[in-house]
């Protein structure tokens, strides 16, 4: 008894004819039968009724049915775990990460991943979160750790990491650096450096923006916030920033909520729902490393 004999069993019992279980498996309906007879001498009973033109189990056949799908799922079973350590043992992985952040705890993950599967390249790169969610779409990238103004991006699973409100930041004598808090309507009469479109900060402070019909001067745009801190204290531009990004920088600016941005800037794994057992794999160690405390470094971008 061979698994492809079972295969073709199971194909002309689903299809009721021999024609269009010959169809499905790919090969002659001669083929099949002469198959199903084999079969059938090793079993030493028919399993299908052929006197009509639709091909019916026999008692025989429908005896047999269940045990030999199961067989078929047990050898496709064995396939897939062979082939999930074979994944681990020499596979590959393409991890991005949002342009200008430094997310340590995603370097601890992938470092424990690395020594627990050595065999498994590891490709990191940088861009964009607009683009960076496009390619875990797409397939190119595996698992990316990006800023979103959603929780879970359309098309993906995603993991928060991050969730932070949007904040001001202006230098010692600006006309706002007296207030406590501002509203967006505030920031409408100074230039601003923010982030670049694609960002997940960007892509909620214009939302926010065009909720109010507002249109903010954007200045100056950078990928970094201390690039955006840095011009915000030369006086350049009002800073955008989210909550931790601002805070590495109270020594030279003044941070201000803005009151009427309730949606958070958020900083997310995502990934596209798979069975690549490395993917899984890499995000047991991600969710290990970003429960763990530790120094600063996530910041919603």
């Amino acid at each position: 008894m061979e698994l492809r004999q079972l295969e073709y069993f199971v194909a002309v019992a689903e299809e009721r004819n021999f024609t269009r279980a010959a169809e499905r498996v790919h090969i002659s309906q001669s083929g099949v039968s002469a198959q199903i007879r084999q079969l059938e001498r090793e079993l030493g009973a028919e399993l299908f009724d052929r006197s009509a033109r639709t091909a019916t189990l026999t008692v025989a056949g429908k005896a047999a049915l269940e045990h030999a799908r199961a067989a078929l799922a047990a050898a496709e079973a064995v396939g897939q775990a062979v082939g999930e350590v074979t994944d681990l043992i020499r596979g590959r992985l393409t991890v991005g990460m949002v342009t200008g952040c430094t997310i340590t705890p995603l370097f601890d993950a992938l470092a424990a991943f690395h020594r627990a599967h050595p065999g498994v390249e590891i490709s990191l790169l940088e861009d964009n979160s607009d683009r960076l969610a496009e390619g875990v779409r797409a397939g190119t990238v595996d698992l990316a750790l990006i800023g979103t103004a959603t929780a879970a991006p359309d098309g993906l699973d995603a993991m928060t990491i991050v969730s932070e409100r949007l904040v001001a930041a202006v230098p010692a004598g600006h006309p706002l650096a007296s207030r406590r808090r501002v509203a967006l309507r505030d920031l409408g009469a100074y230039p601003i450096v923010c982030m670049p479109p694609g960002t997940g900060l960007r892509t909620v402070f214009d939302q926010a923006c065009a909720a109010q019909n507002l249109q903010p001067v954007i200045a100056l745009q950078a990928s970094a916030a201390d690039a955006i801190a840095d011009l915000a204290a030369r006086g350049l531009a009002v800073a955008v920033l989210s909550d931790s990004m601002a805070s590495h920088h109270l020594d030279r600016l003044t941070v201000l909520p803005i009151d009427d941005v309730e949606t958070p800037a958020l900083l997310a794994l995502v990934w596209r729902s798979t069975h690549n057992p490395a993917v899984r794999e890499l995000l047991v160690y991600g969710r290990q490393a970003f429960a763990e405390p530790g120094p600063g470094g996530k910041q919603a971008r």
